[in-house]
Order: C-alpha cells, then sequence, then structure tokens
C-alpha cells in the first residue's frame, strides 16, 4: 500500500502547484483580487484545491472499488455532532490563545472593521473558505493517504510521517520558524488520532474550520506575513512574536502550546478506544 500513498501525495501535490493556473484566468473572469489575503480569493483557491484532492482520492477509490467518501468523510455524517463537536473545540482554543495575547499586550483591538453589506457578505464568504480549507487539507493529510500507508506501515508510524509532511509543506510560507512548524506538526498529529478514535474525519473538519475563520476572519492574525482584509475586528499585534507569532499569526504563538497540550488531553478522555472507521 506505500506506493499508493505516494502516488497520491505526489498526484495531489502536483495538482496543488497546478491550480494556480486554473485559479488566475477564473480570477479574472470573476473579478477576484488575489493580490492580497481576502475571503474571496482563499474561497477561489480552496474551491479549486479542494476539487483536486476529492478528484485524486476518487481515481484512487476506484483502483480499491470504493465510494469516494469510503475514506473518513461519509456523506451520511456530514456536518453532524462530530462537525460540531471539532468546530466548538475551534473557537475555543483559538478564542484562548486570543484572549492570552490580548492579556499580555499582544493583540490590541480597535474596533470593528466591517461596515454596511459586509456585515453579511463577509462572514459568509470567511466561512465557506475555510470549510472548504478543512476539508481540502483533512482529506489530503488524514484520508486516502493515511489510510493508505497505515495499511502498510501501521497508523502510528502513519500518522508520524503524514503529520510531518503537513508541517514540511507550511516551510514555503515566509519567515517560517520552528515554533509554528512543531504547533502546526502537533495538531496534524492530534486530528489523525480524531480519525483512529471517532471513525471519521468529520470531527478534524469541524475543528479545522472554526479554529481558521477565528484566526482570520474574527482576530484578524496575519498569515506568513500577509494581513487578512475583509475581518470583523481592527485589530493589531504589538509586542513580542512569542505572544502573538509575529508576521506567522497566532499559529506561532506560544500560547498555542497549552492550548495544544489541553486539546490532546480531551480528545484521548472523550475518546478512549479506537474507532471503526466509518463506512459511507
Amino acid at each position: 500500500m506505500i506506493w499508493r500513498f505516494v502516488g497520491f501525495f505526489l498526484l495531489v501535490t502536483a495538482l496543488s502547484y497546478a491550480s494556480e493556473f486554473v485559479v488566475e484566468p477564473l480570477a479574472r473572469l470573476l473579478h477576484v483580487d488575489v493580490s492580497t489575503l481576502n475571503s474571496g480569493s482563499l474561497l477561489l483557491e480552496e474551491v479549486v484545491a479542494a476539487a483536486g484532492v476529492i478528484l485524486v482520492t476518487w481515481i484512487f477509490a476506484k483502483i480499491e472499488r470504493q465510494r469516494v467518501d469510503a475514506y473518513g468523510l461519509p456523506v451520511r455524517l456530514a456536518f453532524r455532532a462530530r462537525f460540531w463537536e471539532g468546530a466548538a473545540l475551534g473557537i475555543v482554543t483559538a478564542g484562548a490563545v486570543a484572549a492570552g495575547m490580548y492579556a499580555l499586550g499582544g493583540f490590541v483591538i480597535h474596533g470593528f472593521a466591517l461596515h454596511g453589506s459586509d456585515w453579511i457578505v463577509q462572514p459568509l464568504l470567511w466561512g465557506l473558505a475555510m470549510i472548504f480549507v478543512g476539508i481540502e487539507e483533512e482529506m489530503w493529510f488524514r484520508g486516502y493517504g493515511l489510510q493508505a500507508l497505515a495499511r502498510g506501515i501501521g497508523f502510528w508510524p502513519a500518522a508520524a510521517v503524514t503529520s510531518l509532511i503537513f508541517g514540511g509543506l507550511h516551510l514555503t510560507k515566509s519567515g517560517e520558524n520552528f515554533i509554528d512548524i512543531f504547533n502546526i506538526i502537533a495538531l496534524g498529529f492530534l486530528m489523525a488520532i480524531t480519525v483512529w478514535r471517532t471513525g471519521s474525519l468529520w470531527l478534524a473538519v469541524g475543528f479545522h474550520f472554526t479554529f481558521d475563520f477565528m484566526q482570520f476572519f474574527v482576530i484578524g492574525t496575519r498569515n506568513g506575513g500577509a494581513t487578512p482584509v475583509g475581518t470583523l475586528l481592527s485589530a493589531s499585534f504589538p509586542g513580542a512574536a512569542w505572544v502573538n507569532g509575529g508576521a506567522l499569526g497566532t499559529e506561532a504563538s506560544y500560547l498555542m502550546l497549552p492550548a495544544i497540550a489541553l486539546l490532546y488531553v480531551y480528545v484521548l478522555w472523550r475518546y478512549p478506544k479506537n474507532t471503526t472507521l466509518a463506512s459511507p
């Protein structure tokens, strides 16, 4: 099964890098600004990226004579209890880190940044974009690839390998540092555990959705030096990078470390036994 894992990852990665040749013409056609980190451009990019991951998963599902939703995202469980549990965890985690940043002077709120119709449009666009982020990245790193590799070398080594790849692909961000990559790998490994313990990817998708929604839309955190546009709050991030992550944003904050540790405690307490992967 290792060759299938390699083939899956190489094909998804190739499509990911090639997606810009689709996104740019579509952006021009739809008059979407791709020069800034905004909800419209991110939504377009993630829809294209998610389509690529779903396509590759479908190809390998056909090889194995399975349905495309047989690898952790059964449609019958879509947006049900596990998803909303993950969503709640994402809100609490990002909110707690933001509160710590605020208390330590690394996050200053100047008021609301939305006006007029943006109060409706921006939350909707950011929300849709983050749902596609969750589906795309979880299917890529915790879906077919993880399961194919686990059949070859065992779940825990497979979870470690896919989490390291997940962190490694973030090295392309400008100014990347150790703590950001460490936090990303730790979260990736935790999301793999949720698949092992709950039997599906839906909790991980829910967490990914709201954690990123809180970071980008609510807090307005930076990402690799880019500042999101169309956020809920008008905020600034003064002070030490260990508090607010600096140009990398909240994922690179040292306040993430206790938050991630508590997430591990919760997941292992809440789901003490491994569960068979949910069937479509």
